[in-house]
């Protein structure tokens, strides 16, 4: 991997901004990727392990909450107990898929035309959704129901096909299911914490051999960029979200999914 530090601040810039958003982190990176030339086996590598870097944003900015779930969980406290279980549940599909159908994903997460159409149909899917969303019954990720954080989980099975977004499949279909607003971007917080360490610890291991000692610097450098721009992106969306709702990253989406099509094709 041979790149400028401009090149590597910017990768991590977007992975930060993008990875808790409902727009796609994997699929943003892909596109800008093909645009700056950034592509090979150890460039692949490189966007996965930055990805740590947002997810130790989320256990930073929500420390408190951890710690009172682990307290909790010591004590056999319910509301622990059942947070717990509701991660858990949330990440098993994402798990068990994952590795029966990792390298089918990894053929897609080549593809910038598949990343510009599911932004697309993903934005026009968010507009839908936020319209047809059941009353909200479900406050605060402890009163989810084992069976509903399962089917989100199910849900958030959709963000293997990259440009779909990860936290914007866990977060309507927990709209769907009745999670109010708050809670459903905070769930999708949650469970990207052990969704995408599995994921970025598996997908490293399957590219350990593109990697050489000198790629860890810049390893190193956009994992930080990442690590800041995400703790200030996570609580910022949530304020967002309460105030605006989901339509402007809908249709941040579509636009910026439609511009990609149309460069893609006109190549």
């Amino acid at each position: 991997m041979d790149q400028d530090l401009p090149t590597i601040i910017l990768l991590g810039i977007i992975e930060g901004l993008t990875e808790f958003l409902p727009v796609s982190s994997t699929g943003h990176l892909i596109l800008a990727s093909e645009l700056l030339g950034f592509t090979g086996e150890a460039e692949l590598a490189f966007k996965i392990a930055i990805q740590l870097g947002a997810i130790l944003a989320v256990l930073v900015a929500y420390r408190q909450r951890f710690a009172g779930v682990i307290t909790g969980l010591a004590r056999r406290d319910a509301k622990a107990i059942a947070f717990t279980r509701n991660i858990v549940l949330g990440f098993l599909p994402a798990m068990v898929i994952g590795v029966f159908a990792y390298e089918t994903i990894k053929i897609l997460l080549e593809s910038p035309l598949t990343v510009a159409i599911a932004l697309i149909v993903g934005g026009v899917a968010i507009l839908v959704i936020e319209r047809m969303a059941h009353r909200a019954r479900y406050d605060g990720v402890e009163a989810i129901p084992g069976k509903t954080a399962l089917l989100v989980g199910v849900g958030q099975c959709l963000a293997m096909i990259p440009g779909v977004s990860r936290s914007g499949a866990t977060i309507m279909g927990g709209l769907l299911a009745g999670i109010e607003r708050k809670t459903a971007a905070e769930y999708s917080f949650f469970l990207a914490v052990p969704t995408m360490a599995a994921a970025t610890v598996y997908a490293l291991y399957k590219n350990r051999d593109a990697l050489a000692i000198g790629d860890l610097t810049a390893i190193g450098i956009g994992f930080t960029v990442a690590f800041v721009v995400a703790l200030v992106v996570v609580k910022a969306f949530v304020a967002i979200v309460g105030r605006f709702g989901f339509a402007p990253f809908a249709w941040y989406r579509i636009v910026v999914g439609s511009a990609a099509l149309v460069l893609l094709l006109g190549k």
